[in-house]
């Protein structure tokens, strides 16, 4: 009689290890997202800076509003590129001198 006792036992057991790995692994995949998305953006604004370099002016002697470079377009539209490498366009208001 003990060998159903140990075998519900056992399948329970497993059940739950079962349920925590499928738990664990899905934390683990939203981690690896996570990162990819951080690198990806990461990438994309390192891409747009360097555009921005060449083809278009830089703001000398000014900043963005949280200290960020300045480009100025061809049509001399002041903007700065965010970190997700999206051209964010600047209010006068915006930009002031650089501090040194």
């Amino acid at each position: 009689m003990k060998t159903p006792k140990n075998l519900s036992m056992l399948i329970f057991a497993a059940s739950l290890g079962v349920v925590a790995s499928i738990t664990g692994q899905r934390a683990f995949a939203q981690g690896i997202d996570s990162t990819a998305k951080k690198i990806g953006n990461k990438t994309a604004s390192i891409a747009v800076k360097g555009a921005s370099t060449i083809t278009d002016k830089t703001y000398k002697g000014k900043e963005g509003p949280h200290g960020e470079t300045v480009y100025i377009d061809k049509k001399d539209r002041k903007y700065i590129v965010d970190g997700k490498g999206k051209k964010v366009y600047l209010k006068a208001s915006q930009i002031h001198n650089k501090k040194d």
